[in-house]
């Protein structure tokens, strides 16, 4: 999910916000590529025609949605994109996803009984590092913070799919770049500033 004008982070097209030299999208798009995942598609919206142009010079596949708000444009993606099975739902800002886990997500979805799982992280690991999460639920008694991450039946994505909560202690999943303090978190941790 690459459609954001990332109005908070005030740096252009969410996707082509610059970490480190290279745009956010990029980091994503990497590990997905050294992951078991079969096929990327990019979901892009009209607001965000540089990533649409970086996406497709990558030699990645396009699927424009129309910026309705994130779950119609994401059903809009899948239902393009023709995709009938599991799809893994990532969004672009997420700088910090590595290749083995999304393969441990993966590994988890294929072990479970409900037809979707949702990525959520510990409120602890926000505070360690200074982050201030967007949403926060209360699940069993833990407070935890949407990753940004789905695993949903293809077939089945226009239903409200009961989902798998997998709870992963891990710091690469923590942030989700919404404004500059995100993206310096970003920076700190790649640089390994950040003791964590």
């Amino acid at each position: 999910m690459a459609g954001g004008l990332g109005t908070r982070l005030q740096m252009g097209e969410k996707p082509m916000a610059k970490l480190l030299g290279r745009p956010l999208i990029d980091y994503v798009v990497r590990a997905l590529e050294k992951s078991s995942i079969e096929r990327i598609f990019v979901a892009t919206t009209p607001n965000v025609p540089k990533t649409k142009r970086w996406a497709e010079e990558r030699g990645l596949v396009t699927v424009e949605t129309p910026c309705h708000g994130y779950v119609p444009d994401m059903i809009i993606a899948v239902e393009t994109a023709r995709i009938k099975r599991p799809v893994l739902i990532v969004m672009a800002d997420l700088p910090l996803l590595k290749d083995r886990i999304v393969d441990e997500i993966l590994k988890v979805y294929e072990k479970v009984a409900e037809p979707a799982l949702s990525v959520h992280t510990p409120l602890e690991i926000h505070r360690r590092i200074g982050s201030r999460p967007d949403a926060l639920f209360n699940y069993q008694g833990e407070f935890i913070v949407p990753a940004g991450i789905n695993v949903l039946n293809g077939a089945r994505i226009k239903e409200e799919q009961e989902d798998y909560h997998l709870i992963m202690d891990k710091i690469e999943l923590a942030v989700n770049v919404n404004t500059t303090q995100d993206l310096e978190i970003c920076r700190s941790i790649l640089k390994k500033d950040m003791k964590i």
